[in-house]
Formats: C-alpha cells, structure tokens, sequence
C-alpha cells in the first residue's frame, strides 16, 4: 500500500506541537495509531517505522513528544548529547501534558475525512509508556507498547493520584506489552511489577517477553534484531485488526 506523509502543527495548552501524519494514498477513511517516539523524537528509525504501520492501512500520527522543551522540529541524535537531553525533556515534562496533548490529537484527528473514527495507539520506549498513557483516553481502543520505560518507576513528573499505573481503571481497551528481558531500563522486577497491577486491575493485555535487548525493534544500532521486530510489528497489526474489524 503506497503511503503519504505531511506534518500539522497542533494547538496544545502548551504550545505548538508539530505531528507528522503518514496515511495510505488511497482515497478512504482509515484507523487511526498515535505513535510515540523514543526520547529523541521522530528520528529516522521512528518515521521508517510509522509508514510500516501505515502501509498496513493506517493513519499514522508522530507527535513531537518533548514540544514544549524544544523547536519545532527537533530530532535528537542517537548520542551521548541528545541522549541527555531526551533524559532530561523527560524529566522536566509533567506527566499531564501527555494528556492534554492527546487530547488535541484526537480531536483533531477526529474531524479529518480520512478517519474513520477508530483510534489506537503504539510506542517504543519512553513512547511504550506514552502510548499506555494515551490508552486512558476513552477513545483509545487498544494499544501496543514495546518496552515501556518508568511505568514501575516515579522518573517522569506526576501530581498525586496521576501515575500511569493508578490510573489503570481508565483503561477500557484492548493493551500489547511488550518487553526485552536482556533490558537494563526495565528489570525483571520491574517488569513484574507493571505484570501484577495490570492482572489485578483485571485489564485485558497480552504480555510477551523476547531474549532481547532495549531497543531491539530500532533499526539502527546493535541492539536491533530483526526477526523479533517483523514478530513485534505483526502482533500490533493482528491486535489492531482484531480491534478494529
């Protein structure tokens, strides 16, 4: 399926946030898969994987996740430098701007003719954590998060009651956890942790583990692994599909 790909830059309680769209050619309306980015936002490897998405018939939207900390249209290098500025964007950025920023997408998404008013959504890393977030909007039906980092910490700014995790009760859809077990971001018990609320919380997830390192479905760098990334991108497409037949 060929694709397209353009950018609007989205009004938010704070600030501009530039989100690149990639949707089929054809004319049509299509679901809908917010996909977040790691820490350094839509670098080559996110952009490359938001068109496998969306060659798969879907409108794919990549917000700058850090838009407020940032120009428009910032991309941070797989270093040491822009490493330690995604760190500390993450850092700085209170966890309620997620919401707010969802918010604007949905609503925007929502009055386009090529939406067909399903809505999902997907992350890799800090991204894995911001889709599990966008999963408490109502509309959101089902999410993929591949390696969700500082779910089972307190790394990210959050007011009382507002953490990810006590928020679980939000979640009405279908959730994808996937995780490396070789992941020196998310320990085993760590991972445990996220495992244990999510069953007592009764939601419905599927939850996979692969003998793989952080970062494992980017397709730059020596922690890539490719087959467990074509095993990764089809498990998000046969729970979307499901989700969205």
């Amino acid at each position: 399926m060929n694709i397209q790909s353009e950018f609007i830059d989205l009004d938010t309680p704070t600030g501009i946030m530039r989100t690149y769209i990639h949707r089929p050619v054809a004319a049509g309306s299509y679901p809908v898969i917010l996909f977040y980015s790691e820490i350094f936002q839509q670098t080559g490897p996110i952009e490359r994987a938001a068109k496998i998405m969306a060659g798969h018939g879907y409108a794919v939207l990549v917000p700058e996740v850090f838009h407020e900390l940032n120009p428009i249209g910032t991309v941070l290098a797989y270093d040491d430098a822009g490493r330690d500025k995604g760190n500390a964007d993450k850092s700085a950025k209170d966890v309620q701007g997620y919401d707010t920023d969802n918010a604007a997408m949905i609503a925007w998404v929502k009055q386009q003719p090529w939406c067909n008013g399903r809505i999902g959504a997907m992350g890799f890393c800090i991204g894995g954590h911001l889709a599990f977030r966008a999963a408490l909007q109502p509309e959101v039906e089902a999410t993929a998060c591949f390696y969700a980092t500082d779910l089972h910490t307190n790394v990210i700014p959050n007011q009382p009651g507002q953490h990810s995790m006590e928020r679980l009760s939000d979640i009405k859809g279908e959730l994808l956890m996937i995780w490396g077990k070789q992941d020196n971001h998310i320990p085993t018990e760590g991972r445990a942790v996220v495992y244990q609320k999510l069953t007592a919380a009764n939601l419905t997830f599927t939850w996979h583990e692969f003998n793989a390192q952080h970062a494992f479905m980017r397709d730059e760098g020596e922690r890539y692994d490719p087959q467990l990334a074509m095993t990764g991108y089809q498990l998000a497409l046969d729970m979307f599909r499901r989700n969205f037949a």
